[in-house]
């Protein structure tokens, strides 16, 4: 089967419903789910993270979940490059692969010509950068900057401090230069190009469907989920533990926070979340979006589906 260059991405905010739609079309296509989500790519982070179930696994194989150890940073750049190996995967096993998930900006890897605005930013980082080029730590960035990006180094005027902040910013906060991006861009963007299937809802029922899920969660061991990765060591600074749930949940367990009070910020900061993954995700073309307010219009979606698969495949 040649799947050909588009592939199929399933987009749309937390809680809208992705996961259901991606294993109904798994199971009528004869397809394998990658998951788009940065936080599912750790391992022991379960019920915080919403994966789909291991019994679900051995039926639907999935990619990109338990990939690290919470103590591991995973960069974009080693989402992209382990994504494009498990799509040639299953290619060659003839099957079709379905991208799944709400990480913009590991989307944005994958099909986008990078540029540093779409790369992501810390303000606590650029203020400690922009703090040292001010008080005369100049020499230190720029020498940082020669060992970790010499490309750019060669490229930007010694002065140039804003670059080279962004330069540093970039390469903290993704694990690669920017050299190395701009690189990548110009070596896959025309390798593979998305068609995506956006959904979304209304406010409310979203809203209604995030505060469901959010106690589902605290009903189903997310508090003792929590409580074990603590006890195996796993410190509350990292990346991994500094989403929303655990992040609140750590703060219940130092007892800094009631349980109710842990659930309610979470509940908060999801919706906050689903409202920049929405602005994020109006940018993205070609996309084809789907009210499912009242329900997935699981027809219309196949008709689009069985069109890509005759006519828009390469």
């Amino acid at each position: 089967m040649n799947v050909g260059k588009y592939l199929l991405s399933i987009i749309g905010p937390t809680a809208v419903g992705k996961t259901a739609l991606s294993l109904r079309l798994a199971q009528d296509l004869d397809a394998e789910i990658i998951s788009v989500d940065s936080r599912q790519v750790y391992k022991y982070l379960d019920i915080g993270t919403d994966k789909v179930s291991e019994e679900t696994r051995k039926k639907i194989p999935h990619h990109l979940i338990d990939v690290v150890e919470p103590r591991e940073v995973f960069s974009a750049a080693a989402f992209a490059e382990k994504t494009f190996k498990a799509v040639k995967d299953i290619k060659n096993r003839g099957k079709i692969p379905i991208l799944v998930g709400g990480t913009p900006f590991y989307y944005s890897a994958l099909f986008d010509g990078i540029l540093t605005e779409s790369l992501p930013k810390d303000e606590k980082v650029r203020d400690e950068l922009e703090e040292m080029w001010n008080q005369d730590y100049k020499d230190e960035l720029r020498n940082k900057l020669a060992c970790v990006d010499p490309k750019t180094y060669e490229r930007l005027h010694p002065n140039d401090g804003r670059r080279i902040v962004r330069s540093l910013e970039v390469f903290m906060l993704t694990g690669k230069p920017i050299s190395w991006w701009y690189s990548y861009a110009k070596r896959h963007e025309i390798t593979f190009r998305p068609l995506y299937l956006g959904l979304y809802r209304s406010r409310s029922t979203l809203y209604e469907a995030i505060e469901n899920r959010v106690e589902k969660q605290f009903a189903s061991g997310f508090v003792e989920e929590t409580e074990r990765l603590l006890h195996m060591g796993y410190d509350e600074s990292l990346p991994a533990l500094q989403g929303f749930g655990y992040k609140e949940l750590i703060l219940f367990h130092k007892g800094k926070l009631s349980l109710d009070e842990a659930k309610q910020s979470d509940i908060k900061a999801t919706k906050a979340f689903a409202r920049r993954q929405m602005t994020w995700f109006r940018r993205f073309s070609p996309s084809l979006w789907y009210d499912v307010t009242g329900g997935v219009p699981y027809k219309d979606i196949r008709q689009v589906v069985e069109r890509w698969k005759t006519v828009l495949i390469w």
